[in-house]
């Protein structure tokens, strides 16, 4: 492995392990909590569907944390946290600023963020995606064109 290619893929593992960790701890919130508990503070913030949208942030931000230490479907992971975060910042965090003292949307955004530079990247090379997908992983970042 190239010294780049070395770095890029240790990159990539800091990135799953920190936003991993993360969003476990979030969605243990939510189970430590009580699922019921969660719908019902949803419900307070006018979640649409806030039973479903409980157990659906529960499995993303959770399972999705386990997953994504374990460098488990990162693409599909990364698509539905950036579309759990994408809610959170719609239905909690828009029209009261950007910093997250004052309920703003930054954590939820670079939550966001991450997440999509993780889906579109891929796992790496210290993953399970990059045995179960090797096709994938051997093709998963763009190609550079040559200066010309």
């Amino acid at each position: 492995m190239k010294s780049f290619e070395l770095i890029r893929n240790l990159v990539l593992l800091a990135a799953r392990l920190g936003l991993g960790i993360v969003l476990i701890a979030h969605g243990w919130q939510k189970i430590d909590g009580g699922i019921d508990g969660t719908a019902a503070g949803f419900e307070a913030m006018g979640v649409p569907l806030p039973g479903a949208a409980a157990w659906f942030a529960t499995l993303v931000e959770f399972g999705g944390g386990i997953a994504l230490i374990l460098g488990l479907a990162v693409p599909i992971v990364g698509v539905l946290v950036a579309a759990n975060m994408a809610g959170a910042w719609a239905v909690a965090h828009t029209g009261v600023g950007i910093f997250v003292s004052d309920g703003g949307f930054e954590f939820v955004l670079v939550i966001m963020v991450a997440a999509l530079l993780l889906a579109v990247s891929g796992a790496g090379a210290f993953s399970i995606d990059r045995f179960l997908a090797p096709v994938v992983f051997k093709n998963n970042r763009p190609e550079v064109p040559a200066a010309a």
